[in-house]
């Protein structure tokens, strides 16, 4: 409802150019408030809305038409058809979740025989390593005592050969 008035500004900024209109608009009411260095102020009033006026909502739900049988059924089987895909792409990431969980089983039961191998692997050269450690040990403790044996059997030789040199 346009009364041929406008504000060609906004009455915020000082010194704002605002015409007012000449004739008197039943709807709009302008009021002037303030008028001062820094602006004008006006009070917009708009008139209430008429009681015999429509509102923009119905107070009734619009009637729907007439829908036919055979409009029905392509819309079950539109719907049945989106159900089948939904359905379908559903079982689809299904397949492809627990087919990841496969290869992340798969790839964690490798990871642990490797480690296994490895451990095992490790442990076999440590007992080899302190088997051969042992055997060159007891080796060396074995000469060195076939060379007291030694020393200790020239002794008593020297003892004995003395005894009896001395006995004569």
């Amino acid at each position: 409802m346009h009364c041929g008035s406008s504000l060609s500004q906004s009455s915020l900024c000082p010194g704002a150019d605002i015409t007012v209109p000449e004739e008197p608009c039943d709807d709009i009411q302008v009021k002037e408030l303030d008028k001062r260095a820094s602006g004008q102020a006006f009070e917009v009033i708009l008139a209430a809305p008429a009681p015999d006026a429509k509102g923009d909502f119905p107070l009734s739900p619009p009637k729907k038409k007439d829908v036919s049988l055979e409009e029905i059924q392509r819309k079950l089987d539109a719907a049945e058809e989106r159900r089948k895909n939904h359905e379908a792409e559903v079982l689809k990431h299904l397949a492809e979740k627990r087919e990841h969980e496969k290869e992340v089983l798969q790839k964690a039961m490798e990871e642990n025989n490797n480690f296994s191998k490895m451990a095992e692997e490790k442990l076999n050269q440590k007992m080899e390593a302190n088997k051969e450690n042992r055997t060159a040990l007891m080796a060396a403790m074995n000469e060195k005592f076939k060379e007291k044996d030694k020393k200790l059997e020239e002794v008593r030789k020297n003892k004995e050969t003395k005894e009896g040199t001395s006995e004569d």
